[in-house]
């Protein structure tokens, strides 16, 4: 049995979700390119994320992921993992339900916390109480992200391949995205 993917596949959520993870073990498991539009962003600037918040602002940095998701959503089908921020925009939402489909990884304040809480590559959570920045970022986002086409909740248990079977299973039920042969 041989699947085929028919659309960019956009995993959005928030930081800690396991977009990156879960899209890895997704483009390995479909035999698609792995993409992270954070990852295209800072080879581009030739700059972290964290540098371009500090030092351009977030207006500036948001606009270059515009740019960037459209040039990958122009591309071959792959997966692509999206930074926490990136399906916030109306342009953006437009674009991935235009060229590709949007894969919220949904998961809990707690474990989101549990990913992330020692992380230092987060600008958004450099707040005096990070946990409670990261809470509210989730419950101002949360309604935005179930404007996804496809949600799949995450479990603190779940392995990454799990995850990723999860996932699979959800595109699997729309032959307009995955195609089994």
């Amino acid at each position: 049995m041989r699947r085929r993917l028919k659309k960019t596949i956009v995993l959005i959520g928030m930081m800690g979700a396991g977009k990156t993870a879960v899209g890895n073990a997704l483009a390995r498991m479909l035999g698609v390119d792995f993409l992270d539009s954070d990852d295209e962003i800072e080879r581009a600037a030739n700059m972290s994320v964290a540098d371009i918040f500090q030092r351009d602002g977030e207006t500036f940095f948001r606009a270059r992921e515009a740019e960037v998701l459209a040039r990958l959503l122009s591309g071959r089908p792959c997966i692509l993992s999206t930074g926490g921020g990136a399906f916030l925009s109306d342009r953006n939402r437009a674009m991935i339900a235009g060229k590709g489909v949007a894969v919220w990884l949904k998961a809990d304040l707690d474990l989101l916390w549990q990913r992330v809480r020692h992380k230092t590559t987060r600008p958004l959570l450099r707040t005096p109480d990070p946990r409670a920045t990261l809470a509210e970022l989730l419950d101002a986002r949360e309604d935005i992200y179930a404007e996804a086409e496809i949600t799949v909740e995450s479990r603190p248990h779940y392995s990454v391949d799990e995850m990723a079977e999860k996932v699979i299973s959800a595109l699997a039920e729309r032959p307009d995205i995955l195609e089994t042969t």
